[in-house]
């Protein structure tokens, strides 16, 4: 069984039922999720062994958060708990012509307070097969930054792979750093990147004409750079999108299926739904076209879930992947 381990912060969600908008809502239904937790609960019901590190709030919702993650088959043993707060957001989905919204509150979370040396990061990665962190758990401190650094370079002793996704939610930097004084030093570290071509010039100082112009670029910059990833959606509306995906291996860039998501349930958690399809294929295949393809299926099936986490199974994103979109009845 394949073992991963994410990072990250986990926030509760408070979204109105339905499609209502905030200033129609009499109640709000809880989720709780987080981008990197998303990627080891679906890999959890792809049946690989995942471990969650994160710091929750020393109270009730505290633990109903580390709950949930149990729930959903996450090891949730190297969690802490202490001082602070829960992080929330507030979700308004949108239909049709009319955008979803986010609001974030999430300033002083219990996460944020984190220091290094909180975490065993040694026994943590022993006998893992991969790590993955992304560009928000920086943003919210120095102190979480220095932290996924440590996780990064014992990652990178032990001989882990290591994902990161660096889309770097802009807004959240407010400590006095910028993307650009965190973000090199952890993407030297790893083995593979979710990003794309405006990232890597905004954040790198690489320019190019083409993705995989783009990603040679990075592999000059960060020499253990293997793969780079990414997703292309159109969005026709709130409501119907067309996505794919791409995965250069320093050789040839892969590409997937066009989906063509026509009446989206939720589109929360799409692209760590991708990744997490992305890192099964590649841990469990080898194969960076099944990986791609797989990564893909799983996104689209993300969509007719609600929640922020993907919650399907290999034989159903196999099934999308092997033509199978009736969404028929199954008795």
């Amino acid at each position: 069984m394949k073992k991963i381990v994410t990072f990250g912060e986990v926030m509760m969600r408070l979204a109105p039922p339905g499609f209502a908008k905030f200033n129609q809502a009499h109640s709000l239904n809880v989720v709780y999720g987080g981008t990197e937790a998303n990627v080891a609960v679906s890999l959890a019901y792809f049946g690989c062994k995942t471990t969650h590190v994160t710091r929750f709030p020393d109270h009730a919702l505290g633990r109903a958060a580390a709950a949930t993650l149990r729930y959903h088959g996450v090891d949730t043993e190297s969690i802490s708990f202490g001082n602070g707060r829960l992080g929330l957001y507030f979700l308004e989905t949108g239909a049709v012509s009319r955008a979803s919204q986010i609001i974030y509150d999430r300033y002083d979370s219990a996460f944020s307070l984190i220091q290094p040396g909180d975490f065993d990061w040694e026994t943590i990665l022993t006998g893992a097969d991969w790590f993955h962190w992304s560009g928000i758990t920086p943003a919210l401190s120095q102190q979480a930054a220095d932290c996924l650094q440590e996780a990064i370079q014992t990652a990178n002793r032990l001989g882990v792979m290591v994902s990161g996704d660096i889309y770097f939610r802009s807004n959240l930097w407010k400590y006095g750093k910028k993307p650009q004084d965190i973000l090199p030093a952890l993407t030297a570290g790893c083995d593979l990147v979710l990003g794309n071509q405006e990232n890597f010039e905004e954040l790198y100082g690489v320019e190019a004409d083409s993705f995989e112009a783009a990603c040679r670029g990075m592999q000059t910059l960060f020499p253990r750079n293997r793969y780079f990833t990414d997703t292309e959606r159109q969005s026709l509306s709130a409501s119907h999108n067309r996505l794919m995906a791409k995965l250069f291996d320093g050789t040839k860039t892969y590409t997937s299926d066009v989906y063509d998501i026509t009446h989206i349930v939720d589109r929360i958690g799409g692209g760590d739904a991708y990744l997490a399809g992305l890192i099964y294929g590649l841990v469990t295949k080898n194969d960076p076209q099944y990986a791609v393809e797989f990564g893909a299926a799983a996104t689209a099936l993300k969509h007719t879930i609600e929640g922020d986490a993907n919650l399907v199974t290999v034989q159903e994103v196999e099934a999308v992947v092997g033509g199978d979109k009736s969404g028929r009845l199954r008795r």
